[in-house]
């Protein structure tokens, strides 16, 4: 697993769906550069665990914002997929009423710059990928600052849901020692 804590986060362009129901055609992350933004990967639309945690988020999205912090999340689940699970009540499994981007890593190489792509896979020659194993992002966690730069990483298994009050915290961290220089413990 890559290291990317210190780097310039990847920059991309894919597809992506918004306000949870508009498909945006080229969705940036460079668009928010001077902004923090918390970006998430996840396996799979449609799964299990997944609701949780996007409500997570969402039931916190104007604490994170009050802060600076806009939510990205990438699954390599398409635009459609997207926008279909964004129709679906959570009580049939769904995510209605998210309203943070949702990002078609259908090429997959969000996922394989951030490190959090599944599977095993080569490319040949002439540069295309051959794959063996389902390519689906493992939960991956990015907290990148307004410089672009990646300042906090976690990467977690399928099953292994994430603590949107432990991200919350590292949001305030990396702002108070911004603010004050100081390093210090939240709890």
């Amino acid at each position: 697993m890559a290291v990317l804590v210190g780097k310039k986060a990847p920059d991309f362009t894919a597809q992506a769906v918004v306000n949870g129901n508009e498909i945006i055609k080229e969705f940036s992350l460079s668009n928010y550069a001077g902004q923090y933004v918390l970006l998430f990967f996840y396996p799979k639309d449609f799964s299990g665990i997944c609701p949780y945690e996007f409500y997570a988020f969402q039931a916190r999205k104007e604490e994170f914002e009050a802060k600076g912090v806009q939510i990205i999340a990438v699954s390599t689940d398409s635009e459609i997929s997207h926008l279909n699970w964004l129709q679906k009540e959570k009580a049939d499994g769904g995510i209605k009423g998210i309203t943070y981007p949702l990002v078609a890593d259908t090429s997959k190489t969000i996922a394989h710059n951030y490190d959090v792509l599944n599977g095993e896979w080569t490319y040949d020659e002439e540069g295309n990928l051959s794959a063996s194993g389902e390519m689906i992002a493992y939960r991956g966690l990015f907290l990148i600052n307004k410089e672009g730069v990646v300042m906090h990483q976690v990467v977690n298994f399928f099953t292994l849901v994430r603590s949107v009050n432990e991200t919350l915290r590292m949001v305030e961290t990396l702002q108070t020692f911004e603010d004050k220089g100081e390093i210090c413990f939240l709890d």
